[in-house]
């Protein structure tokens, strides 16, 4: 098996989950907050399970990083030319570009987005400079969790960090359907107990698409993961996290070629950027165009382009030339392992 078809179809997932997260921010979200001036004719009110299947792509990544990590700088290094350039610049358009057009509620002050920079403001209550940033600090939550375990206990580690995690999902969700008590909601957040399946699932892809097939273990733990799915949300969910899981297995086993379309790798491509840029920048330019009376359909459709022509100008232009900057110094310093250089 090619690693290049399985990473570019897994490209291509990403990218697809960014375009639903997308289109239910410019449909039924913003209809929501703003209001169309007419109803779209078409809306994704579900889009935002794009998110959940980005979490199960994390886990699969973050665990192939993992595994070709010799240090754990290497591992520093890889996350953060991966996330931090591209996020620097996402926050400083995000920020020019709603105080120039205008977006009421949704902008913050100067001291805001000095905090933002480091990607930690929800732990210290600092507004986002966009909202989609929440998810950021799930990701980085999950990294530091991810690495240390793995650290401490190599696949092992991180396998039984992640089954401790779901089995106190499961005690969380007990006490509050059977007794009414809400245990404490630190100890959700920090240990990433609501997403922590979904991570898990990744994971569990990753091993299981491996050329040995993964173990017995890593099969129980994706399994696991959708039962803990099933009784603390829902069984939907259990049956939304089921199709993702054959999806994205298939995708890193490179059996679905029909994703290796350009357009939809170019999409995969700029999934991240798209994903941090389109929706406080979209909103606003979308709340321009209908106020001039551009019809509902072509405003999101203009509104569309213009966030993937940002994504593509700061996927090309600074995304990809700090990060291969970042870890060429890295790499520069002395032998290092090969995820400093991993994509992902």
């Amino acid at each position: 098996m090619s690693a290049t078809p399985r990473l570019a179809q897994l490209d291509a997932l990403r990218g697809i989950a960014a375009l639903a997260v997308v289109l239910f921010h410019y449909t039924t979200r913003y209809d929501q907050l703003f209001g169309h001036v007419q109803a779209p004719w078409l809306s994704f009110p579900r889009g935002y399970v794009g998110v959940n299947l980005f979490f199960m792509i994390s886990g699969f990544v973050i665990f192939m990083t993992l595994e070709r990590t010799a240090r754990p700088m290497d591992f520093v290094v890889s996350r953060f030319s991966r996330l931090y350039p591209a996020y620097w610049g996402a926050i400083l358009l995000t920020f020019a570009l709603t105080h120039a057009i205008g977006l009421p509620g949704k902008t913050v002050g100067w001291e805001a987005l000095l905090v933002n920079t480091t990607m930690l403001q929800g732990f210290f209550g600092v507004p986002h400079v966009d909202g989609v940033y929440w998810t950021l600090e799930i990701e980085l939550l999950f990294y530091g969790w991810a690495l240390l375990s793995f650290r401490l206990g190599g696949a092992a580690g991180l396998r039984n960090f992640l089954f401790g995690a779901l089995a106190l999902r499961l005690v969380y969700a007990a006490a509050h359907a059977w007794a009414g008590v809400e245990l404490p909601w630190l100890g959700q957040r920090w240990l990433l107990l609501p997403h922590i399946a979904w991570f898990a699932l990744g994971v569990a892809i990753y091993r299981l698409s491996r050329e040995d097939a993964g173990s017995v273990r890593d099969r129980a733990l994706a399994l696991s993961a959708i039962a803990v799915l099933g009784v603390a949300d829902g069984w939907h969910w259990a049956a939304l996290a089921a199709v993702f899981f054959v999806v994205l297995h298939g995708a890193a086993r490179g059996r679905w070629t029909w994703l290796e379309h350009r357009a939809l790798l170019w999409l995969g491509t700029i999934s991240y950027t798209l994903y941090l840029l389109h929706e406080n920048i979209g909103w606003a330019v979308l709340r321009r165009l209908e106020a001039a009376g551009v019809e509902v359909h072509v405003a999101i459709a203009l509104t569309m382009a213009l966030s993937a022509a940002l994504a593509h100008g700061l996927t090309r232009w600074v995304e990809q030339p700090a990060m291969r900057w970042i870890r060429d110094r890295y790499r520069a310093r002395g032998p290092r392992s090969e995820a400093a250089a991993a994509r992902g």
